[in-house]
């Protein structure tokens, strides 16, 4: 006999923390955690959903049994007895089906064993209350072994009953055996409900993360894009004002690479929210040279990108990017040297420049920087006594 047969009870909506502002990828393990955190919190909700409880019944067809010696006895006053008996039972087989809380379920159990231990002597029958008591047993409780203990106190009363009354020993034998092995069976259901429960629960919580984890690195790419070119075409603004009587020519040419660099914005927000870095590292190298030639300040940069996998040469040439964009806006430098070294397990970044320096604080944009290079388990530090010094190290 298997009380709860059909699928794990409907779960509610778990109230999924936010995603960690580090960065933090979604872990299935411990989002199973935090589901079974919220599920303990949640507390007692039933068996099955309040609206299908009802299929529960059909499990008090076994109770057949307890009819077996009123129809051979065939007496009236018997039959009285055993409809009281007999409507007792329903009574607590209900109350343990509809109970709000693991406590009042717990008692409508504990009813159903005193009322056993009671009727059994009158109708061995009713031993059967006992295999009802296994049966509902692991789907109250969590614990298996708090199940295990029920067990073991039902076969231990229905056994020493049965010794001390002299009562047929086959009839309290196979009802502990039965009881045995119905309960253990139910006890692997139950866990096993439970626990694809909690994964539902785990998987909700984990689509929750990617969505937000999905924003945020729009978020970010589109704070990156759109700060460097924004930046860009207000320096080529500036230049071409300045030149545009003294040099006409070059201030029509800055105004046209103003135009080219807003349509290039374009291609590149979309690009940005559909996650894709096709030009590389090498590119980003060239494009923080031509701004900062537009800035005035010169660029050290004698190392060639080195073979990276896609999702570090995106990392990398989003930092480049954003840290190119930050000295452009505040440093005021005049210098800045830009190196790429790689061993056998490790790329290492470095962007520094003689600027101003007296960073205190990380804005969207050192943070957005420290998140990418998380994400990819490297280190990310910045030092800004002289100047400002990025080292960013990711393995290889």
């Amino acid at each position: 006999m298997t009380i709860l047969d059909s699928k794990p009870a409907d779960s509610a909506q778990s109230d999924s923390p936010r995603a960690d502002r580090q960065g933090c990828a979604p872990s299935l393990a411990g989002s199973i955690r935090r589901s079974d955190a919220a599920t303990r919190a949640r507390g007692f909700g039933g068996m099955r959903p309040h609206s299908r409880r009802w299929f529960d019944f059909i499990w008090i067809i076994y109770s057949v049994f307890f009819f077996f010696e009123p129809v051979q006895r065939n007496s009236r006053p018997y039959w009285i007895q055993f409809a009281a008996a007999y409507a007792v039972f329903v009574a607590l087989y209900t109350g343990i089906i509809y109970a709000s809380s693991r406590r009042n379920a717990y008692l409508c159990l504990a009813g159903m064993g005193v009322l056993g231990l009671i009727y059994y002597p009158l109708n061995t029958g009713a031993s059967g209350m006992f295999i009802y008591i296994v049966a509902f047993a692991p789907f109250i409780s969590e614990s298996i072994t708090s199940s295990i203990v029920i067990f073991a106190l039902n076969f231990v009363a229905l056994m020493s009953e049965g010794l001390l009354l002299h009562l047929n020993p086959w009839t309290w034998g196979f009802s502990a055996f039965f009881g045995i092995l119905v309960g253990s069976g139910n006890l692997v259901v139950a866990q096993r409900m439970r626990a694809n429960q909690k994964l539902m629960l785990a998987n909700e919580e984990i689509e929750h993360l990617a969505k937000v984890a999905e924003r945020e690195r729009i978020a970010r790419d589109l704070h990156d894009v759109l700060g460097h070119t924004l930046s860009v075409v207000v320096l080529k603004s500036e230049l071409a004002g300045k030149i545009l009587h003294q040099n006409p020519d070059r201030a029509q040419k800055e105004m046209a690479e103003v135009e080219h660099i807003a349509r290039t914005a374009l291609a590149e927000v979309r690009e940005a929210i559909r996650g894709y870095r096709a030009e590389g590292l090498a590119a980003e190298l060239d494009r923080a040279r031509a701004t900062l030639d537009a800035a005035g300040v010169t660029l050290d940069c004698a190392s060639k990108p080195p073979k990276l996998l896609p999702a570090q040469e995106t990392v990398l040439s989003l930092i480049v990017r954003e840290a190119i964009t930050n000295i452009v806006r505040h440093a005021h430098a005049s210098h800045c040297r830009i190196s790429l070294d790689q061993t056998a397990d490790r790329t290492v970044l470095l962007i520094e420049d003689d600027g101003r320096g007296g960073i205190r604080t990380e804005g969207s944009g050192l943070r957005g920087m420290r998140e990418r290079v998380e994400s990819l388990d490297g280190r990310f530090q910045v030092s800004s006594d002289k100047g400002t010094r990025l080292i960013i190290d990711v393995p290889v």
